[in-house]
């Protein structure tokens, strides 16, 4: 055994205290004003923050192997947590999306879970079928059929940013596992169809989508977030106003702590807070994607690679969002953004990379 990658640990426990002190900044308004207590959102993000570190910690101990072998049942688990979310009484609705399972203030999302698991048991599969990978019915097919279903699943809830983000990170995953490009330009043209009938199955999404092209058209209905979230990142100047000083967090940013924490960050920081939080995500990636290629073992290289693909994909999809680049998918900043499960299972990720740095 190696030492752990200290500057990968150093970048991620940064990022993510950065993200307990900005989430109590963007949500203490809020909190007050719903809940009479300006702490709510910060203390619970604290308590999955500290049960994240000490998961971070064990797993980084246990040897990555065990996945290899396990991955079948954790994959089963999570599905089997997926179907049973879907159930009224059991899953709990929020925000319109049935995603969660409500354990007294908190709320556990089984999607987040199965982002990883199928990140695992797909690498498995990569390394058992390596020849047959490059031959789409016998090698890819069978592992697209099983991540559609998931993303079958997830769109039940529904919930279309994380199911987006987990079918890139398997489509990431099999192109570096020598798949042929032109199935990526037809998967590509499927793709495109495929969100043309969600939208039209949505009226919503296509809202998303025409105020994303012309957020003015409808400055207090569906273009509302991306107008609040641009007054909020355009003044910040160089400096910003300050910590706490934001004023786009008094009740004109629905919710900022979440998916638009970006934008305080950015109100309040100006340029210097969003080179911090890039310069860390840079490490953070640059580590992981290290740790992959360095890897000898081909199960290690493609885990090691799809938890970095996945975080780095869901990172500029967020601030794509936040931007206006996109329209609105719901997607959370890794690391920032409000949200137990979402901190509790990158930080699970990140104890199984530094296991894989460990591996001479």
């Amino acid at each position: 055994m190696k030492k752990i990658d200290y500057k990968l640990l150093l970048a991620v426990i940064t990022i993510s205290i950065f993200g307990i002190v900005m989430i109590y900044s963007a949500s203490y308004v809020w909190a007050e004003y719903k809940f009479h207590n300006p702490y709510k959102f910060v203390i619970n993000q604290g308590v999955f923050f500290i049960v994240g570190l000490v998961a971070m910690y064990v797993i980084s101990k246990i040897d990555y192997h065990i996945y290899l072998k396990r991955c079948n049942q954790i994959f089963l688990i999570c599905f089997i947590l997926l179907i049973l979310v879907l159930i009224p009484g059991i899953g709990t609705v929020r925000n319109g999306s049935r995603s969660w399972f409500g354990i007294g203030s908190f709320g556990i999302q089984p999607s987040e879970f199965m982002k990883l698991a199928l990140i695992i048991f797909t690498s498995k599969y990569m390394v058992k079928h390596e020849k047959e990978m490059k031959l789409i019915k016998k090698g890819v097919l069978p592992i697209l059929g099983i991540t559609l279903l998931v993303f079958g699943l997830i769109m039940l809830q529904p919930d279309f940013g994380t199911g987006v983000i987990l079918v890139m990170s398997i489509m990431g995953l099999i192109f570096i596992g020598g798949t042929p490009m032109k199935f990526f330009i037809r998967m590509g043209l499927v793709g495109i169809v495929g969100i043309v009938i969600l939208i039209m199955m949505a009226p919503y999404r296509l809202e998303r989508i025409l105020s994303f092209l012309n957020p003015w058209q409808d400055p207090l209905g569906s273009g509302f977030q991306i107008i609040q979230s641009l007054y909020a990142i355009g003044p910040g100047g160089l400096f910003g106003y300050g910590f706490l000083n934001s004023r786009q967090k008094h009740f004109y940013l629905p919710e900022p702590q979440t998916d638009f924490i970006f934008s305080i960050i950015s109100e309040e920081f100006g340029f210097l807070g969003i080179l911090i939080v890039a310069s860390l995500f840079i490490t953070i990636l640059y580590r992981c994607f290290k740790i992959s290629k360095n890897s000898k073992d081909l199960f290690a290289k493609y885990v090691s690679f799809g938890i970095a693909f996945q975080i780095g994909f869901q990172a500029i999809l967020n601030l794509m969002v936040v931007t206006g680049l996109i329209p609105v998918t719901g997607v959370t900043l890794p690391f920032l953004s409000y949200g137990g499960s979402s901190l509790l299972i990158t930080l699970a990720s990140i104890g199984i990379i530094l296991n894989i740095s460990r591996q001479k």
